[in-house]
């Protein structure tokens, strides 16, 4: 007579997903999804790499503390635009209004605070952000109630705001910020001592997350990541995180639009990861029409989307005039638009719709900042060359995205 099987199904069930989830099955199907295309922030991590070692065999100076802290205060603006920018593309339309609706929403604030108005700052940044919304919920609406292509109605909208920036600031004016807590944003740090307490409760508040998933996943009878990773990973960020405060430390501290970024990058990719709404502009963006027909309201995301878009505009204008004290007839042109839409791509959002990550925008946004940077402490270079290298390697990761697309796709047919 055999012996009874004293296992339940549900438990059966489980230890076959955590056996099938080992380290070393884990392990291999990483390096097969590589394989299969599917690459991630892989190549921009070397790309920065590369970058790093070029620009400071060039100039000593690039990776000093100094550097590094002017580096991330470089790049907040053009990566909190970006990172609405990651949500448009990944629902497969794209936001040529971004660069001036960010300035619409400094130069907001900045008219705001002075006279005759004088509103306190907070109110000044709630009007403009309710001025943000309502921006995207136009924008989002017109393109869904018309049927119209987002690159025309953003294109015709990046038009009409750049003209009401040239009316409120008039040609060739400037409006100076002197409000301390608004000029505060670019020009805070941390003391040394609350740096490097961010810094623990940002490891504990990663390692917790990853064991609750983890618990959770188990308790349900789901495949887990191996126990392995999630310490590897923790170790990772901790090395990272204490080496960022450790090197700002040594200069003016860690610097509030840092933080600002961060905690805007844990929120939003809690939306995008997290939610059902994160989930319906992946499912989107990858196929609309299973999307709507599996009930999901497609031009209600559409809009929220360019509300997210338009908001995080809004605060890349903030804090990009809050590093310049001032905002100017010619804020939010120039190569601001470009900048932001490529540091969304070169950091691995693809252009296609359906897949990428927000933590793309901070990536490719360092890329950006750090090629404007590096170039600018080689003496005597042509500022014109930035322009030509950043559109390089902004073809590259288009280039880099098609291929892994294609490769998967491929994989997807064996």
């Amino acid at each position: 007579m055999s012996a009874p099987n004293l296992v339940p199904p549900q438990s059966s069930a489980l230890l076959a997903s955590q056996e099938q989830q080992s380290f070393g099955t884990y392990f291999s199907a990483a390096i097969k999804r590589i394989r299969g295309g599917d690459i991630g922030s892989l190549p921009i991590i070397l790309g920065f790499v590369m970058i790093a070692i070029i620009f400071q065999s060039q100039n000593s100076n690039f990776l000093t503390p100094r550097n590094i802290v002017q580096l991330i205060l470089q790049m907040a603006g053009i990566a909190a635009i970006a990172y609405g920018v990651v949500f448009v593309l990944l629902l497969g339309e794209i936001d040529l209004s971004a660069g001036y609706v960010s300035a619409v929403a400094g130069v907001s604030v900045a008219v705001l605070l002075r006279p005759p108005y004088e509103l306190p700052w907070f109110i000044a940044m709630a009007i403009a952000f309710a001025a943000m919304l309502a921006i995207g919920a136009l924008h989002g609406w017109i393109t869904t109630y018309f049927r119209l292509p987002s690159f025309v109605v953003t294109l015709a909208g990046s038009l009409a705001w750049s003209g009401v920036v040239l009316g409120i600031v008039g040609r060739g004016g400037t409006v100076i910020i002197g409000d301390p807590i608004v000029r505060g944003l670019s020009l805070s740090f941390f003391p040394p001592l609350v740096g490097w307490i961010i810094c623990i409760v940002l490891i504990a508040l990663f390692a917790f997350t990853q064991l609750r998933t983890y618990s959770t996943r188990r308790a349900n009878g789901l495949a887990t990541k191996p126990i392995g990773f999630i310490a590897i990973e923790t170790g990772i960020l901790s090395i990272m995180a204490i080496g960022i405060v450790y090197i700002c430390n040594q200069d003016r501290g860690l610097p509030f639009i840092g933080v600002l970024l961060l905690a805007l990058l844990i929120v939003l990719s809690y939306i995008a990861g997290q939610t059902r709404l994160g989930r319906y502009i992946y499912a989107i963006g990858g196929n609309k029409e299973a999307a709507r027909r599996a009930g999901v309201r497609v031009e209600a995301i559409r809009i929220i989307v360019f509300m997210i878009s338009s908001v995080m505009a809004g605060v890349g204008g903030i804090i990009l005039a809050s590093r310049l004290g001032s905002v100017s007839a010619e804020a939010g042109g120039g190569d601001l638009l470009l900048n932001s839409i490529a540091a969304a791509v070169i950091g691995g959002t693809s252009l296609f719709g359906g897949r990428g990550l927000v933590s793309s925008a901070i990536l490719g946004a360092l890329i950006i900042a750090s090629i404007d940077n590096g170039l600018g402490l080689i003496p005597g270079f042509p500022s014109s060359i930035k322009f030509i290298i950043t559109g390089l390697v902004l073809l590259a990761a288009v280039i880099i995205d098609s291929i892994s697309r294609r490769s998967q796709q491929r994989s997807g047919l064996r």
